[in-house]
This record gives structure tokens, C-alpha cells and sequence, in this order.
């Protein structure tokens, strides 16, 4: 993902849920995605999907049951 598509689904998240600590954060060995950050929580990993001349960008999340039991 380009820096300017970084900036631009960074904005799209953090005014869709009302939260300017979300963090979209390049990853080291990958140009097709960034992990998305709450503070200093991995929270999962956008990545970019460019399909018949359409782009469209995927948010992967796993919640682990353990993290279903602390609630």
C-alpha cells in the first residue's frame, strides 16, 4: 500500500468509529497490507486487493476465546 492509501484508510477508520488512536502501521516484509493498531494493541491486517481494475481493502481480525473469557 502506497503511504497516501495508508493516510487515506487510516482517516476512513478512525472517523468511522470515532477514534483517532487507530493506528495503520506498514508491515517489514510486505508492500500489499499494514497492521492496524489500537494504542500498543495488534489488533489485525489490512490488506489491499486490486481485482479487475477495482481496489477494495480487506480488514482480517481474530479473536481468540481466551479473550472472550476475560469479559
Amino acid at each position: 500500500m502506497t503511504p497516501k492509501e495508508i493516510a487515506q484508510v487510516q482517516a476512513y477508520l478512525r472517523n468511522r468509529f470515532s477514534n483517532n488512536r487507530i493506528a495503520l502501521v506498514p508491515r517489514a516484509s510486505k508492500n500489499d497490507s499494514v497492521e492496524v493498531m489500537l494504542d500498543d494493541e495488534f489488533l489485525g491486517v489490512i490488506f489491499r486487493d486490486d481485482e479487475d481494475g477495482e481496489v477494495c481493502y480487506q480488514f482480517n481480525m481474530t479473536v481468540l476465546d481466551i479473550d472472550l473469557e476475560a469479559l
